[in-house]
């Protein structure tokens, strides 16, 4: 039976249950370098939803007083004092955030941006996303974006062959690094990443090519060139990859990673001491990160304890708190807000 609800001052950071899901080119990097116990599969598990508000999907808190309420009943019963004033726009709260376990490289894939959405129909929805490498593997790679020099018909062209590698960017991957995928951006997560993605409350993805990959089932996996050709913005040339920062300091750092986009803002923490931080004047909330050490994050008695992989989040209400480093050296947190 589900706990009655609590007043707006009792509000705490909360954890919620991951939802795993079942992925054919799923790895194991959850369980090595998270030490996640996973639950029984068959396919290998290739995401861990750590919040989301999906009818199909619905994230449930963990712990405490607030314990089996649903993400969306938070954000309906509560509103603004839950997810924060500039979250009141949005009819369900507008983050979707997970845990991506790379074994195999995921499909060549694009989502739509507000433009192409109202082209398409069906219930298309937009999506950008930040992707944070948490740890990856000798030779990891991430594709993301069109390499200057490729064209939209060679593109076309070699949509069914190999080569169409050599039309991306193509960059190395390393623990710390973040990329921002526009929508419209053509991408895939290589073998062996294990990454944090933050990407607004859309389930939509367009399959271009799977490599010639197939199913349990031995035929191809269903592929969306026609909604994908028409998604991809060509003119879109940046880069998105964000360096991570490579030097270790004796004292707490932030760095912006994702400053400017509309949908959400995400910074780095390095932190070798309690971090003091404030949700006040609650246009947003806080949506913490562990992802290298442990840390405790909340004031008095209101608080839980992260272990690297989890999330928790900082109702939008709540106002002074501390993340406080509970290991020795540096500890990687990331932070995201509306």
């Amino acid at each position: 039976m589900k706990n009655p609800p609590v007043d707006i001052e009792q509000l705490y950071p909360l954890k919620f249950r991951p939802i795993y899901q079942e992925r054919i080119w799923g790895g194991t990097l959850m369980e090595e370098h998270l030490n996640r116990t996973l639950p029984e599969h068959g396919d290998p598990i290739g995401e861990s939803w750590e919040l989301s508000d999906r009818d199909d999907a619905q994230s449930v808190v963990a712990e405490g007083a607030l314990a089996d309420w649903t993400v969306n009943e938070l954000f309906q019963y509560y509103r603004s004092a839950f997810a924060g004033s500039a979250a009141m726009k949005y009819t369900r709260f507008p983050l979707l955030v997970k845990l991506i376990d790379a074994g195999e490289r995921l499909s060549l894939q694009v989502h739509p941006d507000e433009n192409a959405c109202a082209q398409l129909g069906n219930g298309a929805e937009p999506k950008t996303e930040m992707w944070y490498v948490i740890a990856a593997r000798k030779n990891a790679k991430i594709l993301a974006g069109l390499n200057p020099r490729s064209t939209r018909l060679q593109i076309m062209e070699k949509l069914d062959s190999p080569e169409v590698e050599t039309l991306l960017q193509v960059y190395p991957s390393l623990p710390g690094d973040a990329y921002f995928i526009q929508s419209g951006t053509l991408h895939a997560i290589g073998a062996g990443n294990l990454i944090l993605e933050i990407q607004q409350n859309s389930d939509t993805t367009y399959r271009i090519s799977d490599w010639g990959r197939v199913g349990s089932d031995g035929k191809p996996r269903q592929l969306h060139r026609d909604a994908g050709l028409k998604s991809i913005c060509f003119t879109n040339r940046t880069t998105p990859r964000i360096a991570g920062v490579s030097v270790s300091t004796a004292f707490n750092r932030k760095f912006e990673v994702v400053k400017l986009c509309p949908y959400f803002k995400v910074a780095d923490l390095r932190l070798v001491s309690p971090w003091v931080d404030d949700t006040s004047p609650g246009n947003s909330f806080h949506l913490l990160s562990a992802v290298h050490g442990r840390v405790q994050v909340g004031r008095d008695t209101r608080v839980d304890t992260l272990l690297p992989g989890e999330s928790a989040l900082v109702p939008a209400c709540f106002g002074a708190y501390t993340v406080t480093p509970l290991d020795e050296g540096e500890t990687v947190v990331v932070k995201t807000t509306l």
